[in-house]
């Protein structure tokens, strides 16, 4: 088989009807109940910390990263995460995730929230948030809120509820 070429690049305001069409076959039309689409409705994804991936002209991949507070201290969210159903098992979605969390480490920020499978995201950084320490709008599974912290100890007084910047 010939080995595809990625190229994974910043997030354009032109990505975004790509990227709805790609998490609506990846996740369904349930996606929207979800406690983390709840805090990215209507909020403007930044741009400089979301990634998308390409092979060629064909969107595989892509990571939107959404300012949030948790408490009172400012984080991003990372998510949705998806990756073209015939596109995963190739490293697509660790790439994404490095890049955005490198830009947002080089861009000053701290703290990194998602919800998702702890098995997965911790090769990448992200640990378990200690129960009782966050609440989110919604139901979610507090086993699935993960934490990264891009600076050493910021995730150390963090309690609170998650919101919108």
């Amino acid at each position: 088989m010939t080995e595809l070429t990625l190229d994974v690049a910043p997030l354009s305001p032109s990505d975004l009807p790509q990227i709805e069409k790609l998490d609506e076959r990846a996740f369904g039309p349930g996606r929207f109940t979800r406690t983390a689409y709840r805090l990215r409705e209507g909020v403007t994804p930044v741009a400089s910390l979301s990634f998308v991936a390409r092979v060629g002209t064909f969107l595989v991949g892509a990571n939107i990263m959404t300012e949030i507070r948790c408490g009172s201290v400012p984080a991003l969210l990372l998510g949705p995460l998806t990756v073209e159903p015939a596109f995963r098992s190739r490293g697509i979605g660790e790439r994404l995730i490095a890049r955005s969390l490198e830009a947002a480490r080089a861009s000053g920020h701290s703290l990194v929230l998602l919800v998702g499978d702890e098995p997965y995201y911790q090769r990448m950084g992200f640990k378990r948030v200690p129960p009782g320490r966050l609440s989110m709008p919604g139901p979610v599974d507090p086993m699935r809120i993960l934490i990264c912290e891009l600076t050493e100890g910021a995730f150390e007084s963090v309690h609170g509820p998650v919101t919108r910047a």
